[in-house]
């Protein structure tokens, strides 16, 4: 029986009630899941889908290094469709993506609720399933830098949501509206796309190809020998990339299993051995679709796991690194957390109102004490036209309302991982080129070798940035065109720049007029 507490909140759980009560309660949840988990604009990885976007929108803008970005938006379409909203809506990129950011949250909550009716009979359980998700959005994926979904807008995000519904199609075997779902998926995220169809096939498998999970030992190290000695013909066909690429494709220790720390290993056998465990119980009840769908999750988590030990072990296989097979567990972690909310609400909650609030409050209030300590500068949730607070967006906006459309910036290229930076991306809210830089650039540079190249000249150009002489500001505008820069106050060149703009953290500084002044000091001294 579920709580009477809940009852006109997750109204949406009775199978009697009307359709807008069942929209209403996935409203409820989404607006608290924002609440929990936060929202940010221009962080992270969208420094590099915001200017996309606003490329489109202005194809003026960003005329030095669209490079950086455009290379990995291409291959998706989402980019046109937030410009495509902001055109027709007449709204600001704002608001667009805050809008696409709750509706991909509730379109994943809804697909959480076709799977929790799927799996569970109780509504305690169903509800629980639904909330644990809600509880927990941006629960890390241990070894892959993905939460389960980003406080911010990310490409995951509307993708996982279809996935998630044609996964629920696959069981049900409607497989014509399952492939109509992933040809969807994979116009805005084909990676994604790929792991939940490879998850597809091991739903599909028929029973009896499946036996080895229940089998010997022996059974198991055949299965990991012959994908293994399976993959070995490739190694010939990959050489190691460039210096520039090993560069930028060792920014990202997660894309080696080798250099996990210890405890990003318990993020790969922990939830195994839970699902293994949630399958026996679901065997014990007589819940056949969960035991089910257990079984085939742990066989396809063992199978990424030996697949990527196959593709991030082997030097020669170093250039397989960036397609990343471990980001096949992003999914495993979403059932897994159904999975335990269900189970939980099923044998402990119950419709116990005291059970809920001990659960949950400080599962919820965990989740957004650590969103807090990730973003400690930024408010918890950055509403559409709110003034900057942070030094550094500040002085962002500054640039794009105070300098030229073509005017090309160098900044120190750790600059998003400074304190009080919070990762907000430079392009995303200045709209102006710059140098590339070692934090986020670097992404784009080990999956597009070709840029690569250009990433590691320009970061090594700024090599002991704290420490630069005017003379190094010049050598970079003579050298890669570079006329304007943006340097913190404690910087020692600081002072000796012309900086139309400065807060109490930073200032914008001219290159080109400093050097036409000092230019006509000098001629006018040898007078």
């Amino acid at each position: 029986m579920i709580p009477r507490f809940l009852v006109p909140r997750f109204s949406f759980l009775d199978s009697s009630r009307a359709i807008c009560a069942s929209a209403a309660g996935l409203l409820f949840l989404t607006a608290a899941a924002v609440l929990i988990h936060g929202y940010h604009f221009g962080v992270e990885d969208q420094t590099i889908y915001l200017p996309a976007i606003k490329k489109i929108l202005d194809p003026s803008l960003y005329p030095r290094d669209a490079e950086f970005f455009l290379a990995q938006t291409k291959p998706t379409v989402f980019p046109q469709i937030v410009a495509a909203t902001v055109r027709i809506s007449h709204s600001s990129i704002e608001n667009a993506v805050l809008g696409w950011q709750v509706f991909s949250i509730l379109l994943i909550l809804a697909a959480s609720r076709r799977w929790s009716r799927k799996l569970f009979a109780a509504p305690a359980a169903q509800c629980a399933a639904v909330a644990m998700v809600v509880a927990v959005l941006t629960l890390p994926v241990s070894g892959t830098a993905l939460y389960l979904v980003d406080p911010y807008l990310h490409l995951r995000a509307p993708a996982m949501a279809l996935l998630l519904f044609m996964l629920a199609d696959v069981m049900e075997r409607k497989l014509w509206r399952a492939l109509l779902l992933a040809a969807m998926a994979a116009t805005i995220h084909i990676q994604m796309t790929f792991y939940a169809l490879l998850l597809a096939v091991f739903l599909l498998l028929p029973e009896r190809w499946l036996g080895w999970l229940g089998g010997t030992k022996e059974r198991e190290n055949r299965l990991a020998r012959t994908t293994a000695l399976a993959a070995l013909p490739l190694q010939s066909l990959f050489e190691p990339g460039t210096p520039a690429w090993q560069e930028a494709a060792r920014t990202r220790w997660q894309h080696y299993l080798l250099r996990w720390p210890w405890y990003a290993w318990i993020g790969i056998f922990a939830p195994l051995i839970l699902l293994f465990w949630f399958g026996r119980i679901g065997l014990r009840h007589g819940r056949q679709t969960i035991a089910d769908l257990c079984r085939r999750l742990v066989g396809f988590g063992i199978f990424v796991f030996v697949i990527s030990a196959v593709m991030t072990i082997p030097p020669r296989l170093e250039r397989l690194t960036p397609y990343q097979p471990m980001r096949g567990f992003h999914l495993i972690y979403f059932f897994l957390v159904l999975l335990a909310g269900g189970w939980l609400g099923e044998f402990l909650l119950q419709s116990k109102v005291w059970r809920w609030l001990l659960l949950f409050l400080p599962l919820s209030f965990t989740m957004f004490y650590v969103q807090r300590q990730i973003f400690p500068a930024s408010p918890h949730i950055e509403w559409p036209g709110a003034a900057p607070r942070n030094p550094w967006l500040e002085a962002f906006a500054w640039v794009r309302q105070n300098t030229p459309r073509d005017a090309y910036f160098a900044l120190d290229p750790y600059y998003a991982a400074r304190p009080g930076e919070d990762v907000h991306g430079f392009r995303a809210f200045a709209e102006r080129s710059m140098m590339a830089d070692y934090v986020k650039d670097s992404a784009v540079s080990l999956l597009f070798p070709s840029v690569a190249g250009r990433w590691q000249r320009e970061v090594h150009a700024r090599d002991g940035w704290q420490k630069f002489s005017p003379a190094d500001f010049e050598r970079l505008d003579r050298d890669f065109g570079v006329d304007w820069v943006v340097v913190e106050q404690s910087h020692p060149s600081s002072h000796a720049l012309a900086c139309p703009y400065q807060n109490e953290l930073l200032r914008v500084c001219r290159i080109t007029q400093r050097s036409n002044r000092e230019r006509q000091t000098a001629a006018s001294d040898s007078r």
